[in-house]
């Protein structure tokens, strides 16, 4: 059964079986919460199904996951169990970000969170393409010890690109330009977290400044049809999680969400998961939710699929 036949049926299994990509997980919460339930022997307090913006879903993390899981062996059980989400989920691409911090988990630092990362790439690597990505908190870069680690990890040779997330105003783009320069020079690619809430002009203003290659969520572009041309004729990719965006109360509902409007504009778009331990919907449950909601006609789903495997 074809993808599109997939949608129209509402056959699951099928629209699993059918490959994808995932460019946007942040690997600390890239589990199902029900995996983490079992490995943990308990239940975790659900998210609720709106929460207001960062500062509430940093506020569940705090008080629902982190006292359970923030240790190395919660950690690296996680991303263990996220991979193998994956793969049942019929993601052949995997782009995972792994937080500069998460070196609290490791005493002997970079040398042995490379080890893990390195292991787990060999391990799945006839399943699914892992792809390490090096995560960054904009709150990180007035912080000498984990910006100077940072420009470590890019070094090492093994993450395949950037991202920056966490309040916006915790930093200008200006900032961290020059940790981003130094990636473009190991060859990564750029990626960032602006346009969930903000402007569309932070975000063709931070594509500039650290001159993104693809940016993650990114849909008050939408507001604009200036800034929306731009993302096209610079061939910007924006990474949405529509579920994540509506239960931070980004968006009201699924069936206005504004990736409509950057695909009806021509701004390439692909559909991911963000953080499955909170918002509880894999890749295949995002596209079966966007044809639910009549945002898109399956085989519009089927030509944003193929698009992000070509990438």
């Amino acid at each position: 059964m074809d993808f599109v036949e997939a949608l129209s049926t509402d056959n699951l299994n099928a629209i699993r079986a059918a490959p994808k990509t995932d460019v946007h997980s942040h690997s600390f919460l890239s589990t199902r919460r029900e995996n983490a339930e079992r490995w943990l022997g308990h239940p975790l307090t659900k998210p609720p199904l709106k929460m207001k913006g960062l500062e509430g879903m940093h506020a569940y993390i705090d008080e629902a996951l982190a006292p359970h899981l923030d240790h190395r062996q919660g950690f690296e059980f996680i991303v263990g169990s996220a991979i193998n989400d994956a793969i049942q989920d019929g993601v052949v691409i995997l782009e995972m970000s792994f937080d500069i911090r998460l070196l609290k988990f490791y005493p002997e630092g970079l040398t042995e969170l490379r080890a893990f990362i390195e292991a787990l790439v060999k391990r799945y690597r006839e399943q699914i393409d892992l792809r390490p990505e090096l995560g960054l908190a904009r709150e990180c870069a007035n912080d000498t010890k984990w910006m100077k680690l940072a420009h470590e990890a890019i070094e090492l040779g093994l993450f395949q690109s950037i991202d920056l997330y966490s309040h916006q105003e915790a930093c200008t783009p200006e900032a961290v330009k020059p940790l981003y320069r130094k990636a473009r020079a190991a060859g990564m690619k750029l990626k960032a977290h602006v346009g969930e809430f903000g402007s569309a002009e932070e975000i063709r203003r931070t594509v500039e400044v650290l001159d993104l290659d693809e940016v993650q969520h990114g849909i008050g572009a939408a507001e604009s049809s200036e800034v929306m041309r731009w993302l096209v004729e610079n061939e910007i990719q924006l990474n949405v999680c529509p579920t994540s965006n509506v239960m931070l109360d980004a968006v009201r509902d699924l069936a206005s969400h504004p990736i409509r409007t950057l695909f009806d504009n021509g701004v390439p778009v692909t559909i991911n998961t963000d953080d499955l331990m909170i918002f509880g919907q894999s890749v295949s449950e995002e596209y079966r939710n966007l044809y639910q909601a009549g945002v898109f006609s399956a085989q519009e789903l089927d030509d944003i699929r193929r698009a992000s495997l070509a990438l």
